[in-house]
This record gives C-alpha cells, structure tokens and sequence, in this order.
C-alpha cells in the first residue's frame, strides 16, 4: 500500500456493477482478440470460481445438516430419551437446552477462527470446522440414553453439542467471506448466497433424513434406533466436504494482504475499537431472521404436536420451504445486487413483526394441510429475503484483513441472543402464558423492531455507491 497523505482517508471502493464496468470481470478490448494463452487462464478462472461456490454450499450444507438434526431430535427424541426423569414440560425445556448450548460457543468458535483466519487464512479454518463437526454429530449418535449410563449420557451429549457450536462458529464466517472475496464486480450478493444456501440444503437434507427414517420404522424402532442413523451418515458427507475444499485457496484481496505482511495483531481488539457500528449492525440483523427460522423449523415441531397432536405437515412444510430455498437464496442474493441489501433485509425483518400474530392463530386453528403454503410465506420470502443477501451484507461492513473476525463475531453473538434461545424462551412464555402464543409473538415482534432499527444503519455497496467499508489505513465511518 503506498502512503497516506495525513488528513486523507482513503477508501476501499467497489469495481462498478454496471455493464460499462472494466477489470477483469469486464474486459475493455474485444474478446475476439483474445489468445489462447488469455482464453484459457480464463477458463482456469471460471473453473476456479465454480469450485468456490461448490466449496461453499456443499461443506455448508454439511454443517448444516449436522447442526439442524440435533434440533429435529431435540423436538422429539432427545426429551425422553436423555431426560426421561423430567415433567412434560420440564423434559422438553431441558432438551431445547442442550440444544441451545451449542450457541453460547459458537462466538467462541467464530473469535477463535477469525484471529487465525484473518492472520493465516481462510481455507485452513474451514477444513478444522467441518472435521470438528462431523466427529461431534457421528458421536451423537453413538451416545447411551440416560436409562443406561444415567447423567453421564447428558454430560456426553452437552460436550458434543459444545464441539458442534464451537464448529459452527468457525463455518459461516469463514464460508460467507471465501465466497464474497471471490465474487467478481457488482456479483457479491449472488455469490454469498451459496453459503446460505447451505443452510436451506442442510435443513432440507436432514429433515428428509429424520422423516425418512419415521416412515421406514416404527415409532419404537425410531426412539431405540432409527433416528442415530442420520447422525452416523455425517462421517460419509464430512468426507465428501473435504474432498471439494480441498481444492479451493484464498481470494487474491486477502493473500495480498498477506504478502504485505498487514494482517491485524489482534483483529477481535481492532474490530471492537474500530468498527463497532459493523458489529452492532451484523448482531441486530441476527435478531428475527434466526429466531423466526428456530421457530419454523424447532419450536413449531413441539407446538402442534402439543396442540394438535400431529407434526407431520410440519416436517413436511419444512421440506418444501427448504426445497424453494434453494432456489430463493441466490434469487435474494441476485436482486441485492440490484436494488441493495438494506432495503430487502429492513422491509422483510417489518413484515415478520406482524406476521407471526396470524401464524400462531393458523396453527391453533387452521387447516394443517394448508401450512406448507404459510411456510412458503414465512421461510421462503420473509426468512430467506433476509438470509440469502446477509453474507455480502456483513462483509461489506468491515475491510478485508478484518473481515473474518467481524462477520463471525457479530452473526454468532447476534445468534446467541436470538436463534440458540428462541427454542427454550418459546417453550417458556408459551407456558407462561397458559398455553397460548401472544406473549411469543410479542417478543418476536419486538426483535423484528431491533432488527428494520439496526438495519438502517447499515453500509450497503449498493445502495451507497462507493461509499463503503474504508481499508486499513482509513479512519472507520463514524460508529
């Protein structure tokens, strides 16, 4: 980097997103003129940011997979069968809680990986994560039950979990900025998507796993047995994810500044002392849109089984939503790139506000098979709407030898306070207030407020032009 003139603050501008954009995106001369020499670095290009979307939706729906069969079983296995000593009531709380465990160690997770991430890189990080979560998901489901082995049995589940949450934390930061700092020009949005894409694909994949293995045993079978099988089969997928990352290095931006030598000391201290709007602005957006999720695809599994003594067309709408969701998220991610992420993640965190009040009352009283229509509303648009544009939202928000760090740190403690306890503070206030819904839906409401508030604050390329995140020498946009 050359010097900076004292008063001047120098600024990390995007490549213009319009077709009369040049570099190396958008080549100025006619590519009739081309050699072979430039047509096939060209094509090792292309091939190159193939490998890095594939890398990043597959070893995420790897993750993912993983991290969502635990919720699925936290709903309807794991409350009988490592805590068959407790209440109803009780037994369920318990089980959401291991399930929310995982969250409280996912910042952890994402403050370990984006020091080493930022200072020696990207890739290494992600093929630790995707180790660490599959050995914890296959133990899982090697686990005694409480009936044999007692507390032991919960002791052993909680330190998976703890290693699944410490994995989880590494994934997502690592995964959105690999496959940002590849996007060419104007093409962020699109290219974050496929990590969240990810999650919708992981979602998809174990919950048709678990309702597979419902339908191809009895409900005996599947309580003694039937559902250890997905969470064995993640040793087979782990190794299907590292065959493909394996293949894929560090965007140019980062080994750039690698080469000159201008990582951070200590990126979490940086990221905290010099863009806390960035982090304020990634943790509010980390309020509805996970917590609507846990409740769509967690807690709505336990709610109308309780109130309407069924959960198949939940699992069943959640396959569809998810089937959509991977079409949707790059769809989402595409039209930020279009008209900005800040509009789409502020309009679409109002609308879950209200719509969770209707949502409570269908299931209370409409017709279940019309649900995978709400939850095409409710996961597919509104969720999705917010999800599939957020990788490139959170990047833009810190530069790049801090990016790392400030993605993971603000989406995993923004997941903490929202998506980890959603599950249990849903199974809580419902109690709380006799059985019914509105004091859920009114904390919903409330985060949904959090999230259009600290979305308004936030930097989007986009919509600013180039007035977006300033590099290392830059003094940080006002907090």
């Amino acid at each position: 980097m050359g010097d900076t003139a004292p008063g001047r603050t120098h600024h990390a501008v995007l490549p213009r997103t319009d077709d009369a954009a040049t570099g190396p995106e958008h080549p100025a001369t006619d590519p009739e003129g081309a050699t072979p020499g430039d047509l096939r670095t060209a094509a090792v290009a292309v091939r190159s940011k193939k490998r890095v979307l594939a890398a990043s939706f597959v070893g995420t729906t790897i993750e993912w997979y993983d991290f969502y069969l635990y919720g699925a079983a936290a709903a309807l296995v794991f409350n009988h069968y490592f805590f068959p000593q407790g209440s109803g009531v009780g037994a369920v709380i318990a089980s959401f809680a291991t399930f929310a465990i995982a969250f409280f160690f996912r910042p952890l997770g994402g403050i370990i990986a984006g020091h080493l991430g930022d200072r020696i890189g990207r890739k290494a990080l992600l093929v630790a994560s995707l180790l660490a979560m599959g050995l914890a998901t296959t133990l899982i489901g090697l686990l005694p039950g409480f009936d044999r082995i007692g507390w032991a049995a919960v002791v052993l589940l909680v330190a998976c979990r703890i290693l699944q949450g410490l994995s989880a934390g590494m994934e997502w930061g690592g995964s959105a900025v690999l496959s940002v700092e590849h996007a060419p020009a104007g093409m962020r949005g699109l290219f974050g998507s496929f990590t969240q894409v990810g999650s919708a694909a992981g979602m998809l994949l174990s919950t048709a796993f678990f309702a597979g293995m419902q339908a191809v045993t009895t409900p005996g079978q599947f309580q003694a047995w039937g559902w250890r099988v997905p969470f064995v089969f993640s040793a087979v997928l782990v190794v299907i994810g590292l065959v493909i990352r394996a293949g894929v290095s560090d965007a140019d931006e980062f080994r750039e500044v690698k080469a000159e030598n201008n990582q951070a000391l200590s990126p979490v201290r940086e990221v905290l002392t010099r863009y806390p709007r960035g982090v304020i602005v990634c943790i509010g957006q980390r309020m509805v849109q996970p917590a609507i999720f846990s409740i769509l695809t967690v807690y709505t599994l336990t709610y109308v089984t309780q109130h309407r003594g069924q959960s198949q067309w939940v699992i069943v709408s959640i396959l569809i939503a998810a089937g959509v969701g991977i079409v949707g998220g790059p769809f989402w991610g595409w039209l930020s790139d279009r008209v900005g992420r800040r509009r789409i993640s502020v309009v679409s965190a109002a609308l879950i506000g209200v719509f969770v009040w209707p949502y409570f009352l269908f299931l209370d009283r409409g017709p279940l098979a019309l649900l995978p229509l709400v939850y095409l509303l409710g996961l597919a648009v509104l969720h999705d709407s917010i999800y599939g544009p957020q990788a490139a939202l959170f990047a833009e928000q810190f530069p790049v030898h801090l990016r790392y760090s400030g993605v993971s740190l603000g989406y995993q403690v923004g997941t903490i306070l929202s998506g980890g306890l959603t599950p249990m503070i849903a199974a809580w206030l419902v109690a709380t207030g006799g059985g019914t819904p509105w004091l859920l839906c009114g904390y919903l409401a409330v985060l949904a407020a959090v999230s259009v508030l600290t979305g308004r604050m936030a930097r989007d390329s986009v919509a600013d032009g180039a007035r977006v995140v300033p590099t290392r020498l830059a003094a940080p946009l006002p907090a």
